[in-house]
């Protein structure tokens, strides 16, 4: 996976975890509070992969002369 798909996927479940957690505490729904914080959780992941994949492309880029 690209580093722009990491953090566009990163970005969206990002959105609907936080989505999934304003419905859960309006609703009282404690399961989907926590659905919702688990999906957020990985989307801070993914945009975490595709920022390191873009550091290490840098670096790369920069040893070769690109």
């Amino acid at each position: 996976m690209s580093s722009t798909t990491d953090k566009l996927k990163g970005l969206a479940n990002e959105a609907v975890g936080n989505i999934k957690q304003g419905i859960g505490n309006a609703t009282g729904n404690d399961k989907l509070v926590a659905e919702g914080k688990a999906q957020e959780l990985k989307g801070e992941t993914q945009k975490t992969v595709g920022e390191a994949k873009d550091g290490v492309k840098n670096v790369a880029d920069k040893i070769t002369g690109r």
